[in-house]
């Protein structure tokens, strides 16, 4: 029987299931400086060591899975803060793209929840399509990597419009993105929650329902 369970490794660790839902975050090149980055790399690295240690293995899951948490939450929140550095996303013809984008991709690769873009990163809710009518030269989108496929595929079109509006060359998006696998219906409200009130918490609007750049399916909540 084909096992369903993708994983591998670049610069974050990725564990993809064929059909799952995903809390995607993908971030503008340059949008943190390289020692941040070393910085929660090895913050998390040494905490995955403390980790490995411990015996039980129900606990360790529970506890690896905490420690990702705040890894992340802790990654969001620098991206947040460094939003002056890059803030390409602010511009209303560069976020309109990207929302073109994603919204283009819904029904055919993906059944789209939930998005939220921020003026140097996006966060974005999704299921894979069991069946799609795949737009990879015929292929399906069920299969090794489709997380990864629908990711280099939204970004290289959406950088090659933004370098088009911005009339400039070069990486737009950074290579490696976040994502994280929703187990359960508990899991995706609080994520749902959490992208919809990312403008909040960075002091941009006091409602989430009044950033413009925010979607959320009506059953989705």
């Amino acid at each position: 029987m084909k096992d369903n369970k993708i994983f591998y490794r670049r610069n974050l660790p990725h564990y993809q299931p064929v059909y799952a839902t995903f809390f995607i975050t993908f971030r503008l090149a340059g949008s943190l400086p390289p020692e941040v980055i070393a910085r929660l790399k090895e913050e998390r690295q040494q905490q995955e060591k403390l980790l490995l240690k411990i015996g039980d293995e129900k606990i360790k899951k529970l506890e690896m899975l905490n420690m990702h948490k705040r890894h992340f939450g802790n990654f969001d929140e620098m991206l947040d803060k460094a939003a002056n550095n890059q803030s390409w996303l602010e511009d209303d013809r560069i976020a309109q793209v990207i929302v073109d984008a994603m919204h283009f991709r819904d029904k055919k690769t993906y059944n789209l929840l939930a998005y939220c873009i921020m003026p140097n990163h996006v966060h974005m809710i999704f299921t894979i399509r069991r069946r799609t009518s795949s737009l990879y030269k015929g292929k399906t989108a069920s299969g090794p990597y489709v997380v990864t496929k629908i990711l280099e595929n939204l970004k290289w079109y959406t950088a090659m419009k933004a370098n088009e509006i911005l009339n400039c060359k070069g990486a737009f998006w950074q290579h490696e993105s976040y994502d994280h696998v929703v187990r359960d219906g508990n899991e995706l409200e609080r994520i749902v929650n959490y992208v919809l009130n990312n403008p909040v918490r960075a002091g941009l609007v006091s409602s989430w329902d009044q950033w413009k750049w925010s979607y959320v399916r009506n059953c989705t909540l």
